[in-house]
């Protein structure tokens, strides 16, 4: 069965008010995130090794494999897209209480957490995304991951929020501002109740 495009939670303009525009949910969505669910189905119909496997299960299995590298790039990045439309909310930036517990427990404090989010982010060379993760010892860290790679693939953790750093994720509305983007994600855009329903 073959991969598909999920449709994105909200309209295309919903986000536009808080930072993020129609036309960069219409090209990020529409055409980079379709590309990359059109390319894995290409290379899942070619390879046998690949049928019948879910997103996870073919990420797992390409990890690593040189040969396997534009695979693992795809699914990778079909994942941590779908992860990211999540991660998105029309009413972001708000933080429920069991996270914000949990954040200021593990990380100090919410403003400690942003910090460390937006170096993560922001000291990203190149492409890749950052990452708010559950560790293996039920602690939050943050951590980032080039490319289409990601925290099950590194096995850094369980991502509870991730935000997209390539280029074309914010080049429409902030230009070469990375830092603004970021600053804005954490702050407009960011889906807490999303990352505290990860949590648990």
């Amino acid at each position: 069965m073959a991969f598909e495009l999920p449709a994105l939670p909200y309209a295309h303009a919903a986000l536009a008010e808080r930072g993020m525009s129609q036309e960069t949910l219409e090209l990020h969505h529409d055409k980079h995130h379709q590309a990359y669910v059109t390319a894995l189905n290409g290379f899942v119909e070619k390879n046998a090794a690949l049928a019948g496997k879910s997103l996870e299960e073919i990420i797992a299995f390409a990890n690593s494999k040189a040969e396997l590298a534009a695979v693992f790039n795809n699914a990778g990045q079909h994942w941590n897209h779908i992860h990211f439309w999540n991660a998105l909310s029309p009413k972001g930036g708000a933080l429920p209480g069991k996270l914000e517990a949990k954040i200021v427990g593990d990380l100090g404090s919410v403003e400690a957490f942003k910090e460390q989010f937006k170096t993560a982010a922001t000291s990203q060379f190149g492409s890749g995304w950052a990452w708010l993760v559950l560790g293996s010892d039920g602690k939050l860290k943050v951590t980032k991951t080039a490319n289409g790679s990601n925290p099950l693939a590194t096995g850094e953790g369980k991502p509870l929020l991730g935000l997209d750093v390539w280029e074309h994720s914010y080049y429409v509305d902030f230009r070469n501002r990375r830092p603004d983007y970021v600053s804005n994600f954490l702050d407009k855009l960011a889906n807490y109740e999303f990352a505290e329903a990860n949590l648990s």
